[in-house]
């Protein structure tokens, strides 16, 4: 959007041991209610994003953040704002994810999407999910 500012964004990539990934849907009230996307929320004034990645994972889910690794960046333009999405992979948490805002939430395969509609922001995201089950690394 011409003229608008960044907004930054932390959103978590929630990993079960069975590789199971959380999907959560938007609110009443917020743009895109309804929509589904990785759990999070704006970065505040003077937060860096895991800070802001725990307290929302706290304030949407009653969860605690054990163990994070920052993983992919990507801004999007939507019609009302320009978000930079920081995107950390969750793989340890204490507590059970509850939903403290009346959305729903679904936990999902990246071959197998039972929700939608989904941001558009996700796309790729999802297709990065699918490639990571995919890939081995190595040190040579």
């Amino acid at each position: 959007m011409p003229g608008s500012s960044l907004v930054e964004v932390a959103a978590a990539v929630l990993i079960r041991p069975d590789g199971h990934f959380l999907l959560a849907s938007r609110p009443a009230g917020k743009p895109y209610a309804g929509y589904w996307e990785f759990p999070g929320g704006k970065i505040e004034t003077g937060e860096s994003p895991l800070q802001a990645l725990s307290r929302e994972l706290n304030e949407e889910l009653g969860i605690t953040i054990r163990k994070a690794t920052p993983w992919l960046t990507r801004t999007f333009s939507y019609p009302h704002a320009t978000v930079r999405l920081h995107f950390y992979r969750v793989t340890h948490w204490q507590g059970e994810p509850t939903p403290r805002e009346q959305q729903q939430f679904a936990w999902q395969t990246a071959d197998n999407i039972t929700v939608s509609p989904l941001l558009p922001a996700n796309a790729p995201i999802l297709r990065s999910l699918a490639l990571s089950g995919l890939c081995h690394y190595t040190h040579g």
